[in-house]
């Protein structure tokens, strides 16, 4: 299982869901509207963090982009189905 960096990206401390993406691609985009519906909906916290702004992501994510981490485990890449999500995170 893939793990984020050690170090905790500032804003994802409180957040239940990450999603490491990047500028520009179009499965990032779709993935970050699909975890936004869902966690608003349930108001759970959720953060983006941009793999181009870290080597060490970029060399780790760089061909899964979209990443996504629910409670800090790998939850999917490429694509979000938002019911699995919605399952990872207890809700409806």
């Amino acid at each position: 299982m893939t793990t984020p960096s050690d170090a905790t990206p500032p804003g994802t401390a409180t957040a239940r869901v990450v999603v490491y993406s990047r500028a520009g691609c179009h499965l990032c985009d779709q993935a970050e509207a699909i975890v936004a519906e869902v966690c608003d909906a349930a108001d759970i916290a959720w953060h983006r963090i941009d793999i181009d702004t870290d080597p060490d992501l970029v060399r780790r994510f760089t061909e899964q982009v979209p990443v996504t981490f629910v409670d800090g485990a790998q939850h999917d890449f490429w694509r979000v189905d938002p019911t699995r999500l919605r399952t990872a995170l207890g809700v409806r």
